[in-house]
């Protein structure tokens, strides 16, 4: 849920009442607004006092300031004075947004300290990072961290923005809203616990995008043995629960191009199968399903804003148990693509999964680009970290134009490397590969894999996000264990690159 209710656009304030948000900089100059507001010099008092240095996203918070009428009064840094990037003023908006009470309206001025009115998107990405800091998953908790049923029963916040062009700010929240949206269902995806989202309950999920104009085809497993899936069968045929393949397709171009594919792994729980995974921490793998909610949220947020373009979604939901018709180490399974793999670990099943993820849409939507999502490797944690995501492909191009939307959106890729030698690791005494080419460049390998699946001449990228996707460090604009990475990421690639 999201403790924010609304986001609103004024020309003007109605009133001095209520919670004041201003921005300064480094060197503490205060914009004209707070001038007119009445508290410049309460402000500059209090900054003194509170060793308040305008540091980036520091706030300073004045409770109920003499001589006004307004309840609290928030001073939030730039820093240095035109120095934020495009992607600071999402997190300008969550640091304003976690300086918040359950309940509280707040009043931005939407104006730089040199009293310049920030620009129409800037002032809707603040509120876009506002709306994402608001979340928070608390559905399982009888008391909202530790808070009473008074609190509870509060309504959520609500933020209104001062901008001299309220009209074109407004607009460009509407797309903003979209893609918040779609993040916060990516997040909702990901922090459900297994017995509540499993195959068929994401499956689900996904149908009910059809209300947003979403053309969505739910395959079953019946459909899947005719197309001679047994790569993705094999990862799910110790569990209890079908798998299911789902095809999202957004058509919101005007001519019939070939669409854009994004492939997402929906592993809705990973034990490891008969190669199970340490105890410890075992939890987390409700989240490795992370590529696949993803691509659900994208969708959602491409189909909400009507995106001018033509793009497919394609997640393979499956459950790795163990179990006595587990598949095993040694075994061998012919993918649809016909390529036989011999399975070396039951654990390295993501890439089983989308191996025949990756030949159905290329099968049926003949699609002119391919991006992959998966949290695949634990191996691209230690060489990234949780900063950025590992970026694989074979087209420079599309490698560029994903660096450039990570660099826009903060949510960062690193390029990796591709190339024979690395092949050479998944070569099979038995099969055509193995899927798995042991420990040293276990990230690089895993993507080699899947390089075998992709038609050459078709330009293919693979994010591994196994560091952004879950357990990821906390950040101005989220406060959740899952943090919908690459929802906002591949929004911004379609704006850019695909939308007539």
């Amino acid at each position: 849920m999201t403790e924010i209710s609304t986001v609103s656009f004024r020309k003007s304030a109605p009133s001095d009442k209520g919670t004041a948000v201003f921005l300064t900089d480094d060197g503490l100059k205060l914009p004209p607004a707070a001038e007119a507001a009445g508290v410049g010099a309460l402000l500059a008092r209090a900054a003194t006092a509170a060793s308040y240095k305008g540091a980036r996203f520091a706030v300073l918070d004045v409770l109920v300031p003499a001589g006004t009428e307004f309840d609290r009064v928030l001073l939030v840094g730039l820093g240095k004075a035109g120095e934020l990037a495009e992607a600071d003023y999402p997190r300008l908006g969550g640091a304003l947004m976690g300086a918040l009470r359950r309940g509280e309206s707040a009043t931005l001025f939407a104006e730089a300290p040199d009293g310049a009115a920030l620009t129409p998107d800037q002032a809707a990405e603040i509120a876009l990072g506002a709306v994402l800091r608001s979340y928070s998953f608390d559905r399982y908790k009888s008391r909202r961290n530790g808070e009473g049923d008074d609190a509870k029963k509060k309504a959520p916040a609500a933020l209104e923005i001062i901008h001299p062009e309220a009209g074109k700010a407004k607009k460009a929240w509407a797309a903003r809203e979209a893609v918040a949206e779609g993040a916060i269902l990516a997040r909702e995806l990901v922090n459900e616990p297994a017995n509540v989202l499993g195959t068929v309950e994401f499956a689900e999920k996904a149908e009910s995008l059809e209300r947003l104009g979403v053309t969505v085809e739910v395959l079953t497993e019946k459909q899947m043995k005719k197309l001679g899936m047994r790569a993705l069968l094999g990862v799910n045929q110790g569990s209890v629960r079908p798998p299911r393949l789902v095809a999202l397709h957004w058509n919101g171009a005007e001519s019939k191009e070939r669409p854009v594919a994004f492939v997402g792994k929906g592993v809705v729980f990973d034990t490891g199968g008969i190669s199970i995974k340490p105890a410890g921490g075992m939890e987390d793998m409700k989240g490795d399903m992370g590529g696949a909610a993803a691509v659900v949220g994208l969708i959602h947020a491409l189909a909400s804003r009507k995106a001018k373009a033509n793009v497919v979604g394609i997640i393979g939901l499956v459950e790795n148990m163990p179990d006595g018709n587990a598949q095993r180490p040694g075994d061998i399974v012919e993918a649809a693509s016909g390529t036989t793999i011999e399975i070396i670990n039951t654990d390295a099943e993501g890439r089983l999964v989308l191996a025949d993820a990756l030949w159905y849409v290329q099968k049926e939507f003949d699609p002119r680009v391919i991006v992959d999502l998966a949290t695949l490797t634990g191996a691209i944690i230690v060489a990234l970290g949780h900063d950025h995501a590992g970026l694989f492909s074979t087209d420079d191009t599309l490698a560029s134009a994903l660096a450039k939307a990570g660099e826009a959106t903060g949510e960062k890729v690193w390029r990796m490397p591709l190339g024979q030698a690395y092949d050479k690791q998944i070569e099979s005494k038995f099969a055509d590969i193995k899927n798995t080419g042991g420990r040293d460049a276990g990230s690089i390998t895993a993507a080699q894999f899947l390089k075998r699946f992709v038609k050459d001449g078709t330009p293919w990228a693979h994010l591994d996000i196994a560091g952004t996707a879950m357990s990821s460090p906390q950040s101005e604009t989220n406060r959740s264990w899952a943090s919908g990475w690459g929802v906002r990421l591949l929004d911004r690639l379609v704006a850019d690159n695909y939308e007539g």
